[in-house]
Order: structure tokens, then C-alpha cells, then sequence
């Protein structure tokens, strides 16, 4: 995609992709198109959050045991919704949802949809940037309501993903296996618009993302890789540390300028322990974005996020994600190579 084309919309560009595909039904091409509109709807409540008095708790908790804020309830609701009775969807998964979520009956279709309807939604009430991650598989089910099975299928297999960024202006990025693009949500006229065609992640950046807070949990390997970027990073300078603590900002940021995010695992938590970010609704959809960019996604074991087969709905993983020579270096660090 040559840079004059900017300015088309996203649904233009959802229909080109459609267009690389013959054997396509149209089918993603609607479900798409319907997750645009739930993130204007959601875009347009995080404007108003203030106003609208849904910043703050909702005096309940998630299945991972966080309080679960107002604005989380609204966001997950407008997704189902529009999912339920799209026509595209056979089941759903959301990482405010302990179980799988049916879509209603006689609107079954061909895909399974996984989502976190507001990554970061601890920040709400700060104004840091936060957003909402999709992730979308073929269903293998034969038909009627999907199923988990459905959901529980490796990265490799998302013919889809992405997420839409709430920040100083709303930003959709998304990949279905031809790249990655993105696009800026225009409120004056209610259209995403292409702002970045044919995104590249830098090969190697001078930018690290991590909680620092947690050092002195951290096993030796992580320790030695952030000192080693600290101290001469890869050569030509140390790297600066920039982390927000929202996972869609720091990505996104990474994605566009360059950069490494790692959350390990640490001792408090044991070597054999799952990790902290959650594999179906963060760390699988933002890998296919990634590499689709040419960056990596691995755990800190050196395995690659998209070849791991789910086995539960909120199953953790470690993730090390961003521009490929900054990952190079962390699974050398990680195996005790360097």
C-alpha cells in the first residue's frame, strides 16, 4: 500500500483485504466492520467518562480477581452486543467473562471472537491512554453455537487481530495476515481514517518497556538484560526506559517508534508458574500483530507466542514482545547465553 492512499477509510481497507481473498464470504469483512462500530461507541464513552459519571469501580471483580471498573462493564457490553447479533460470530470469550458467552440463537456464524474490552482500565481514572484487543479465529465447530474449542486454538490459526488505542485520538490497528495498518478515528465525522499504511516496526530500537518496580523479583536473566540495555544497550548508547503500565499504550508506542516490552515471570511467583498476561485476549493477538510488522513475540523460555496452544479461557503467559533485534538479544540473555 503506497503512502498516497492515505485517507482512505477503514472499511475500504477492510474490503480490499477482503478483495486478496476469493474464496472469501464476506463474513470477517461484516465482523470487521462491526468491531469499528462498537469502538466508535466506546471511544465516544471514554470522551465522556467524566462527564458521564462512569469513571471508577463498579464495585465487583473480574475472573482474575481485579476490581472491575465502571467504564470496563460499558465496553464489554457494547461488544457483546454487537457481536451476539452480528450474524458472524458463533461464540465469544472476554477477559472480564469467567465462561464463553453464546451469541443468540439464529444468529450463529463462522467465527470465535476473544477480547479484552478495556486493556488497561486501571488508568482510567488518570487519563492514560487504554484500549481494547480483539483476536479472531475460523471456527472448527461444524455448526449452531461455537464452543471453547472454538476459542482454544493456537495464534498461528487467528485469521485476524488487533486493537483500537483511546488516547489523544483513537487509533484502530489491525492485521488479518497482509499486514498491518492503521487507522485514526475522526469525531467530526464519526470515520477511521488510514493514518499508518503498512506498518514496520523497527528492526532494533533504544527503548525498553518493563516495571521496574519489580527488580528485585526478577531471576538473574531478566536482571542481566536490563542492566546490559541500561548500561551499553547495543553499543551505540544505553537504552531509556519508557513504560506506562497500560499494555495497549506501551505496545502501540513500541510498535510505531520501537521498542521491547517484557513481563516475566519472578521468583515470587515460581519458574514453573503461568506468568502474568493473559494468552487469548493479549499476548496471541498483539504477537500476530507484531510479527506481521516484522518484530518477535516469545516467552521467557524462548517459545513463540503464536505456537502455543491455549488450554484454558484466562491461561497466562510471560511475554517479551517488540522490535526483532531487541527480542534476539532478551532470549539470548533469558537462556543464559549472554
Amino acid at each position: 500500500m503506497s503512502a498516497k492512499r492515505k485517507g482512505i477509510t477503514v472499511s475500504r481497507q477492510i474490503m480490499d483485504d477482503q478483495l486478496l481473498h476469493p474464496q472469501a464470504t464476506g463474513e470477517l469483512t461484516g465482523l470487521l466492520n462491526d468491531l469499528v462500530v462498537a469502538g466508535k461507541i466506546i471511544s465516544a464513552e471514554v470522551n465522556m467518562a467524566g462527564l458521564a459519571d462512569i469513571l471508577g469501580q463498579s464495585g465487583r471483580t473480574n475472573i482474575q480477581g481485579e476490581d472491575v471498573q465502571k467504564l470496563d462493564v460499558f465496553a464489554n457490553q457494547t461488544i457483546i452486543r454487537r457481536m451476539e447479533q452480528c450474524g458472524h460470530v458463533c461464540v465469544m470469550a472476554s477477559e472480564e467473562d469467567d465462561e464463553i458467552i453464546q451469541v443468540l440463537p439464529g444468529y450463529e456464524g463462522n467465527y470465535a471472537i476473544a477480547f479484552d474490552p478495556l486493556d488497561g482500565s486501571t488508568n482510567i481514572d488518570v487519563n492514560v491512554s487504554i484500549g481494547t484487543i480483539f483476536s479472531i479465529h475460523k471456527r472448527i465447530s461444524p455448526s449452531g453455537q461455537g464452543s471453547v474449542e472454538d476459542l482454544l486454538q493456537k495464534g498461528t490459526q487467528q485469521v485476524a487481530a488487533g486493537y483500537i488505542i483511546y488516547g489523544s485520538s483513537t487509533v484502530m490497528v489491525y492485521t488479518t495476515g497482509c499486514g498491518v495498518h492503521g487507522f485514526t478515528l475522526d469525531p467530526s465525522v464519526g470515520e477511521f481514517f488510514l493514518s499508518h499504511p503498512n506498518i514496520q516496526v523497527p528492526v532494533r530500537s533504544m527503548y525498553y518497556s518493563v516495571n521496574e518496580a519489580y527488580a528485585d523479583r526478577w531471576f538473574d536473566s531478566t536482571r542481566n538484560y536490563i542492566n546490559h540495555l541500561k548500561r551499553d544497550g547495543t553499543g551505540s548508547g544505553p537504552y531509556s526506559l519508557r513504560y506506562i503500565g497500560s499494555l495497549v499504550a506501551d505496545f502501540h508506542r513500541n510498535l510505531i517508534k520501537g521498542g521491547v516490552f517484557l513481563y516475566t515471570r519472578d521468583k515470587t511467583s515460581g519458574e514453573k508458574a503461568e506468568g502474568k498476561l493473559r494468552l487469548l485476549y493479549e499476548a496471541a493477538p498483539l504477537a500476530m500483530v507484531v510479527e506481521q510488522a516484522g518484530g518477535r513475540a516469545i516467552t521467557d523460555d524462548g517459545r513463540r507466542i503464536l505456537d502455543i496452544e491455549p488450554t484454558s479461557l484466562h491461561q497466562r503467559v510471560p511475554l517479551i514482545i517488540g522490535s526483532k533485534q531487541d527480542v534476539d538479544l532478551a532470549e539470548k540473555f533469558l537462556r543464559g547465553e549472554m
